[in-house]
C-alpha cells in the first residue's frame, strides 16, 4: 500500500487512482476513486451518484478550467507532474484555491520529488503523493526547508512586510 504525505502527515493511502487506460466496468460503487478527466467527461451522471467518494486527476496538458464548474462533486483534485522539470501544475493549484475557491485536497501525483514540497504547499496543494522510489519520511521534511516566506502566497495572503506591521 502506497504512503502519502497529507496535511504534514505521512498516512495510508485509502483512494484508488485509476490510469488512463482504466474503464470503470468492474469497479465497486463504493471505492474512493480518482478518475482521469476523460473519465469524469464521458461518465460524469454516473459518476455523480456513486456511493464512493470522488476525485479526479488532470494531466499537466489538461486545464482546471475543465472542471471549474464540478467542483462541488470533487473530494480530491489530483494534478499530475509527468517530469520534476513540468511546472504547469503550480499554476494549476493556485487557479483552484485563489480563483475557484476550491476547498479539497489538492494532490501532487507523479514525478513528485521532495525539493518541490515545500513550493508546492505554497501554491495550494495540501496532499503529496511522493514517486515509488522515495521515502516519503526524508520527503516531508522538505515541508520545513525554509522557515520564513516573502512574499503572499495560497497558503499566506499576506506578504512579510504585511505580517510584521500587525
Amino acid at each position: 500500500m502506497q504512503r502519502i504525505i497529507k496535511n504534514g502527515q505521512i498516512i495510508d493511502e485509502t483512494w484508488h487512482l485509476l490510469p488512463k487506460e482504466e474503464t470503470l466496468d468492474g469497479l465497486s460503487n463504493c471505492d474512493d476513486l480518482i478518475v482521469p478527466l476523460h473519465l469524469w467527461v464521458d461518465h460524469a451522471h454516473a459518476l455523480k451518484v456513486r456511493d464512493g467518494g470522488l476525485g479526479v486527476w488532470l494531466d499537466a496538458d489538461e486545464a482546471v478550467e475543465e472542471i471549474a464548474d464540478d467542483l462541488q462533486y470533487f473530494q480530491v483534485i489530483a494534478l499530475n507532474f509527468p517530469a520534476f522539470t513540468d511546472g504547469r501544475h503550480y499554476s494549476s493549484a493556485r487557479l483552484l484555491r485563489e480563483r475557484y475557491g476550491y476547498k479539497g485536497e489538492i494532490r501532487a501525483i507523479g514525478d513528485v520529488l521532495r525539493d518541490q514540497l515545500f513550493f508546492m504547499r505554497r501554491c495550494g496543494f495540501d496532499a503529496f503523493a511522493i514517486r515509488p522510489d522515495r521515502d516519503p519520511e526524508d520527503a516531508l521534511q522538505g515541508l520545513k526547508d525554509f522557515s520564513v516566506t516573502y512574499q503572499a502566497a495560497a497558503d499566506d495572503a499576506l506578504p512579510l512586510f504585511r505580517r510584521r506591521q500587525g
